[in-house]
């Protein structure tokens, strides 16, 4: 039997956004930040990579947000040996009908976790690239719709580990967010410890929303407004990030410049990931705060030395920009 959401007819978005965190806050223990962090990540309708050691609850999370917003999840493990058909699709031919058919891969879903994507060639890897960014896959002469929403969450292992090797500039800028999960403090491991089978309360978690509703969210969270001040601060962040500071209203600085800056795409989903968070804070505009909450995982990635450096780089970017 498929679960579907209960009636929530005039429940505010703020409240049922924190229904879902809280159902979340239950399944993955002692991450509110980072599970905040992914569901701004889904509702700005951007892509998520995670970075971390096995075991730290990175899969988990990813079943646990297809289960909660009511979404068709896939798994792709990708692997030294693994294709770009493996992961899109490939056309069979049909004797019957004399003819091929295209038998779709596990990207076509709503939520796909790609698991180790560092463990595959850069080959595979690229199939990505089309599906991220234009959501959509090209094969046989033909483009295929990926279905709307569509939500790529990506792990990976650090680079030190055996058999992992680092993704290409072009595949993490794809990405909205990098984000880690790290290991739990006691009170959270211990609850694990004693708690059971997190993924056991997967399959007993009921959806709370569907891919309309979902749809909807994303389109609210595009509205929210930003104000002048607001992109004065994203704009003074941006141009510290390039080693120069100030901004267009004549103040911030930056420390040592850094060997490459965020772009102005980058910007964009910034603002995109600062309103989705401002949204499940219940404002109606963003603050300063919430570009501040969303910097580091949309910059980290996108600036010089890996996610790890960047990310302490981005904190560095921050304290030296004044607010506005």
């Amino acid at each position: 039997m498929t679960l579907r959401p209960a009636s929530q007819a005039g429940t505010p978005t703020s409240a049922r956004l924190a229904q879902v965190l809280a159902q979340l806050g239950r399944i993955v223990v002692g991450k509110d930040d980072p599970l905040r962090l992914a569901l701004a990540c889904l509702l700005a309708r951007g892509h998520l990579l995670i970075e971390d050691i096995p075991g730290v609850g990175k899969s988990t999370l990813a079943q646990a947000l297809a289960q909660t917003l009511g979404l068709k999840y896939s798994r792709i493990q990708f692997t030294s040996d693994l294709l770009p058909a493996d992961v899109l699709g490939v056309s069979i031919y049909d004797e019957r009908n004399q003819a091929f058919r295209f038998h779709s891969g596990p990207i076509f879903s709503s939520v796909v976790l790609a698991d180790e994507i560092n463990r595959a060639p850069a080959k595979t890897q690229s199939a990505l690239l089309e599906a991220m960014e234009e959501r959509q896959v090209s094969m046989d002469g033909q483009t295929r719709k990926l279905p709307d929403p569509f939500f790529v969450i990506a792990t990976q292992n650090p680079i030190e580990q055996i058999g992992a090797y680092p993704l290409p500039e072009s595949q993490l800028d794809r990405f909205l967010m990098a984000i880690e999960l790290g290991y739990p403090d006691p009170a959270a491991e211990r609850e694990l410890l004693t708690g059971g089978d997190r993924r056991a309360r997967i399959g007993e978690s009921a959806p709370l929303a569907d891919p309309a509703t979902l749809a909807d969210w994303q389109r609210e969270a595009a509205d929210i407004h930003v104000a002048p001040a607001l992109l004065d601060y994203v704009q003074a962040l941006l141009a510290a990030s390039r080693g120069h500071g100030g901004n267009h209203a004549g103040n911030g600085t930056s420390d040592a410049p850094t060997r490459r800056g965020l772009s102005p795409r980058a910007g964009l989903m910034l603002l995109s990931a600062a309103r989705a968070h401002a949204m499940i804070g219940a404002r109606p505009m963003v603050l300063p705060e919430d570009v501040q909450a969303v910097f580091a995982s949309v910059a980290g990635h996108r600036l010089a030395g890996g996610t790890r450096a960047g990310a302490v780089q981005a904190q560095t970017i921050l304290r030296a920009v004044p607010l506005p």
